[in-house]
């Protein structure tokens, strides 16, 4: 099955379910016949447990694991330099990889996760990331997601929704936890 008019969505904003929301669409979008490919940026294995319970998603992560590396943060100091060039280098890969994804036309849907990030972050071209976004297969869906989305890609996105945190459990002390939020 192939879809008659891929559209790209925006998952973006503060709040929580960007990813988690996209593991539902995968799993829709699986038991309709769409082949899906799941492509992480930034996080490392992060949701590979939930995405991989269903074999049928093609899933690859790029990123580094943030008990060894840390989080990324946009105001990079000097001891952070090795830890932003490590970060550039898998981002790099996960560009090459995604193209290459996208041009094939194999993928139904494509998910690229915290793609956005990886933008805000200056580890990917805005630029290059349009042009591969608007000369996609017909046919191909593609969501990305993460936050600060850049105007120029919402400008280009046929579905926009924004999460918005109002309360989190972080704010009383609870930390993510295992099963529910990753």
């Amino acid at each position: 099955m192939k879809l008659k008019q891929g559209l790209i969505q925006i998952y973006t904003g503060s709040g929580k379910g960007k990813t988690t929301a996209t593991i539902g669409v995968a799993n829709r979008a699986t038991a309709a016949g769409l082949k899906v490919s799941f492509i992480q940026f930034l996080k490392h294995d992060t949701d590979k447990a939930t995405v991989t319970q269903n074999p049928k998603i093609n899933y690859k992560s790029f990123g580094l694991d943030y008990k060894k590396y840390g989080w990324l943060k946009k105001e990079q100091n000097k001891t952070q330099s090795e830890h932003l060039k490590k970060f550039q280098k898998i981002t790099d890969k996960a560009w090459q990889y995604t193209a290459k994804t996208i041009q094939t036309g194999d993928s139904d849907l494509i998910i690229l996760d915290e793609l956005n990030l990886a933008i805000y972050f200056d580890l990917l071209d805005t630029k290059k990331v349009i042009e591969i976004l608007k000369n996609k297969p017909k046919h191909q869906e593609i969501i990305l997601t993460g936050r600060q989305s850049p105007q120029e890609i919402l400008e280009i996105a046929d579905l926009v929704t924004e999460m918005k945190e109002l309360k989190h459990p972080y704010q009383k002390g609870i930390q993510a936890r295992k099963g529910i939020d990753y």
